[in-house]
């Protein structure tokens, strides 16, 4: 603890994650739909994945999951926020990134296995994504908070995204 004495917890050891807001020129956001086993049930998400593949970037593996989940390349990409996901228990901290100048899907795109095996992909508007946020609709908390950001990002009162290239404290091996 802080002041040196000991307590005993159970924490959760986790590698950390990525997210990605995939939005085009029309302010649509690219969502998916994947059952989560945890909470039995079906989940509106974004791409995303585990820090998982040595000596691998956390914008690197923002951009591999985008093309393994989607099937989708971006051009220009920005740090949204980062985050700790339940600092009370895990030391899971993940990234969230802003992808746009989105590629077409590729011809030879293939859909994963397990919980990527049944993915559907859907477009939605910004402001509908917000309101399915604030309605209880999109439930998970990367994506929850991932559309919040963008649409913070993208009002008058912002002035800027960070660069992919900052430093990430709670992630200082994998920035």
């Amino acid at each position: 603890m802080p002041d040196g004495s000991t307590a005993f917890r159970d924490v959760v050891v986790h590698p950390g994650a990525v997210g990605v807001v995939p939005l085009d020129d029309q302010d649509r956001v690219l969502m998916i739909r994947q059952y989560r086993p945890a909470v039995r049930r079906y989940l509106w998400e974004l791409p995303a994945g585990l820090l998982d593949e040595d000596g691998e970037s956390a914008a690197d593996t923002a951009a591999r999951e985008l093309v393994e989940e989607v099937g989708i390349t971006a051009s220009e990409w920005h740090v949204l926020v980062d985050v700790y996901s339940s600092a009370g228990m895990s030391d899971e901290a993940y990234r969230i990134y802003l992808a746009r100048g989105l590629s077409a899907k590729a011809e030879d795109f293939q859909p994963g296995v397990d919980e990527e095996s049944d993915l559907q992909e859907d477009w939605i508007g910004l402001d509908e994504a917000v309101a399915r946020v604030l309605a209880g609709d999109i439930t998970n908390g990367l994506a929850a908070l991932g559309i919040l950001a963008t649409a913070v990002s993208r009002s008058d009162r912002y002035t800027g995204l960070r660069a992919v290239s900052t430093p990430w404290p709670a992630r200082p091996d994998r920035a």
